[in-house]
């Protein structure tokens, strides 16, 4: 007796992944803590080192689903769609928290930070030098990607390899940047309630910079491998719609830490 699947539905296979990242991300964070305490990166290195190889064997095998296996039939394709938008949902909330920390110091400042914002003794950047640039700079960076995709959907392979390197180049120059500025601050995360907001705030933000260059290089050499179509290319509008959402949290960060602070 034979059995047909009638239904739209992708049920994936036993994965190791979900749970290797999961000890990966134990490691990492009782690392964290054995660093900031005992001084020893070790644990925290190796929990990065098996998150990263879980990233990419996780990521392997989707793509392998959708594109060698095709799997990935319209229905599945609308449910990893609502999955990146409720993620992006989760992300946003994450910075909300850090906004009303932020807020919340600023709009009712007490004695203990001298009575007045920026707290006493504090040097705030200028937001019209560094942080200006990098808003060019990310803000370009928006433009870029969108070339990318428009290439894509013109079946333009070439205009869009150039545009995805364009676009990870200047999250590249962002992250130089932002490097630079954090060695020449003169307060650190230690310095009162506005240098943990600042740099836990810009310093999460600057992360997810790094997580979407690769994020975007990743969906580069996915493009180079011809595994992109004009009319099934969710993965990279997956990295299109991170690299925004990246690109809308920093002009936050950037009028109300840099701009509205100064």
């Amino acid at each position: 007796m034979t059995t047909m699947m009638n239904h739209p539905y992708h049920l994936v296979e036993k994965s190791p992944w979900p749970l290797t990242a999961s000890l990966g991300a134990m490691m990492m964070t009782t690392g964290l803590v054995k660093w900031f305490h005992l001084n020893t990166m070790l644990l925290m290195l190796v929990g990065l080192m098996v998150i990263l190889m879980s990233s990419y064997q996780w990521w392997r095998d989707v793509s392998r689903e959708g594109f060698n296996q095709g799997c990935h039939t319209l229905k599945v394709m609308k449910g990893l769609r609502w999955g990146m938008i409720l993620f992006i949902t989760s992300e946003v909330l994450f910075f909300f928290s850090f906004f009303w920390a932020f807020f919340h110091s600023t709009l009712s400042v007490v004695m203990e930070v001298g009575g007045h914002w920026p707290p006493t003794s504090i040097l705030p950047f200028n937001p019209f030098q560094i942080p200006l640039l990098n808003t060019i700079i990310l803000l370009s960076s928006g433009v870029t990607v969108t070339w990318a995709h428009h290439s894509m959907l013109e079946n333009n392979h070439s205009e869009t390899e150039q545009a995805l390197l364009l676009t990870i180049l200047l999250g590249f120059i962002f992250t130089a940047l932002q490097t630079m500025e954090y060695m020449e601050a003169s307060f650190t995360i230690a310095d009162s309630v506005y240098g943990s907001t600042f740099f836990v705030a810009t310093g999460f933000h600057g992360l997810h910079v790094i997580i979407g260059s690769i994020f975007l290089f990743v969906t580069l050499i996915r493009h180079m491998n011809n595994q992109f179509s004009k009319d099934h290319h969710l993965g990279f509008e997956s990295s299109i719609w991170y690299w925004h959402f990246v690109d809308v949290v920093w002009l936050f960060l950037y009028s109300f830490i840099y701009w509205w602070s100064y």
